[in-house]
């Protein structure tokens, strides 16, 4: 009998197509339902698909655009709406399972076309899903990289709210921070992970539970002061590059979110730190590519993210040219969906990569 109501009320949460308007699919809404859950039920996971629902059912949603019991909603046309992700492609690798990676198939069809052997190293921190991570070509060869997700350990930093979930701005960082990583290692980068969770991985659920067991390299407990936990990261950062050969490419990279007003919707934007050219280009190279991603995905939507200096300690103390990013406003509705939903972090990892392997080419 449990088993039947169950069913029965996943069917009534389920889309319907109403009678009377045919060009739109519909859901009845019942206990539990939120607009984020719906809408990543129905793959409408794009940028721009939370607007384009309220837009559509204007009126009959509640306070904060929730959704009333029983109510009937419509959903956007998938089809009208511009993808804000990359594309995952199925792919056999020759000496492994087949595993999905969000990479650039024509990539994928020369490897296969030549049948060259595919090199594999392991990173635990990406969880046992995706620990292990194929080489598929050498466009960052000699590269080194430091990456740093912001605050961690007792330190959430800034908090958004979605509903009743809370969303925690070191756990979305870090995700990101991980498949930017991720990115990184599969063009033949060495990359070095200096905030670390031995847990979490690579995950794909949109509320990103809080947890405080993060450390800093190799294994250091994160203290909540803010001066000695940045003094920590730098030393962590100074150390490692004392140990890496003179004169290569090594850059620092450190990922945070943005708390601002709720009706504040910003790109995500880069800082560097005051003199330094290579900052200056590497924050300039990525902002750009982004753009252009955004264009080619979203024609008109514009891209306003901008690069400036700033006075920060990560910038000033870190030996190794250091760029600072932020994704987004956490308390915004529209950039709250960049976070949450797991294909638009990874689109942003990859873009972040893509804009990495142009700077790179350039200290060539």
């Amino acid at each position: 009998m449990a088993i039947r109501i169950c069913l029965f009320l996943l069917l009534l949460s389920t889309v319907d197509t109403l009678a009377q308007d045919t060009n739109y699919v519909t859901f009845t809404a019942i206990n539990g339902d939120n607009v984020y859950k719906i809408l990543q039920r129905n793959g409408l996971t794009e940028v721009g698909c939370f607007e384009k629902f309220v837009e559509l059912n204007a009126g009959i949603l509640g306070k904060n655009n929730t959704l009333i019991i029983g109510q009937k909603y419509k959903l956007p046309d998938k089809s009208s709406l511009q993808p804000d992700t990359i594309k995952e492609i199925e792919i056999s690798p020759i000496r492994n399972k087949p595993k999905k990676h969000t990479i650039l198939a024509d990539t994928i069809k020369v490897i296969q076309s030549l049948n060259l052997p595919v090199k594999m190293i392991t990173e635990p921190l990406f969880g046992k899903a995706l620990e292990h991570v194929d080489i598929i070509d050498q466009r960052l060869k000699g590269a080194i990289f430091y990456l740093v997700s912001g605050h961690g350990g007792p330190d959430p930093g800034a908090m958004g709210k979605i509903g009743n979930n809370i969303l925690c701005e070191d756990e979305y960082a870090y995700d990101v921070t991980l498949r930017f990583g991720r990115e990184l290692l599969t063009h033949g980068a060495k990359v070095y992970f200096i905030v670390r969770d031995p847990h979490d991985g690579i995950r794909n659920e949109l509320y990103l539970k809080n947890s405080k067991d993060e450390v800093c390299y190799p294994n250091k407990p994160i203290p909540l002061n803010q001066v000695e936990r940045l003094k920590q990261r730098v030393d962590a950062i100074n150390t490692l590059n004392r140990n890496e050969t003179p004169g290569s490419y090594k850059r620092c990279i450190e990922i945070h979110v943005d708390a601002r007003d709720t009706k504040k919707n910003i790109d995500i934007f880069f800082y560097y730190n005051f003199g330094s050219k290579f900052g200056e280009r590497l924050a300039t190279t990525m902002r750009n590519s982004i753009e252009r991603k955004y264009q080619l995905r979203q024609p008109g939507r514009g891209y306003s993210g901008d690069v400036e200096t700033r006075h920060l300690y990560m910038l000033e103390k870190t030996i190794p040219t250091a760029v600072f990013i932020e994704l987004g406003n956490i308390n915004h509705a529209r950039d709250q969906q960049r976070l949450i939903f797991e294909n638009n972090r990874q689109a942003i990892a990859r873009w972040m990569s893509d804009g990495v392997i142009e700077d790179f080419q350039k200290s060539k």
